[in-house]
């Protein structure tokens, strides 16, 4: 009991697997971001603009310094793929809101993914289904942390 067999992998192998995909697909990402001009964070910033945010929570976000935020969003805003506006709650805030353009623009991006939808084609819809259920389950769970687990 507790030797691992090729059903149960150890969690070395899995944690290796999941970061080979991972790879994968953020290199899939950023070859469709730069087809689009973009840089894999300018496309990440316009991935997670589903609604308005403020400079400070998209920071979070991305798990990076505000100060690099700053940089990327300027350069969004530039070439109208998105607008900062005030908080209707706080006017000192400022939200940074995708436009139509960088809606699309995100939306091709997402589309032309090609290395990871053939990945994901090759699952017939029950394994893309379960496949979907594991990740939904695993998704809160590593963006939100329990404090030192």
């Amino acid at each position: 009991m507790g030797t691992p067999t090729a059903a149960q992998p150890t969690m070395t192998e899995l944690l290796e697997l999941l970061a080979a995909v991972g790879a994968a697909q953020g290199q899939d990402f950023a070859a469709a971001a730069a087809r689009h001009g973009l840089t894999s964070m300018q496309a990440k910033v316009l991935a997670q603009l589903d609604g308005p945010l403020s400079m400070h929570a998209l920071a979070e976000r991305l798990a990076c310094d505000a100060s690099n935020v700053t940089g990327i969003v300027d350069r969004l805003q530039a070439h109208g793929f998105v607008l900062r506006e005030p908080s209707p709650t706080d006017r000192r805030v400022k939200n940074v809101v995708r436009t139509e353009r960088g809606r699309e623009t995100i939306l091709h991006v997402h589309q032309e993914m090609r290395a990871t939808h053939a990945a994901l084609d090759s699952l017939d819809e029950t394994e893309q289904a379960a496949l979907y259920a594991l990740l939904e389950r695993l998704r809160p769970i590593m963006e939100y942390p329990a404090d030192d687990r």
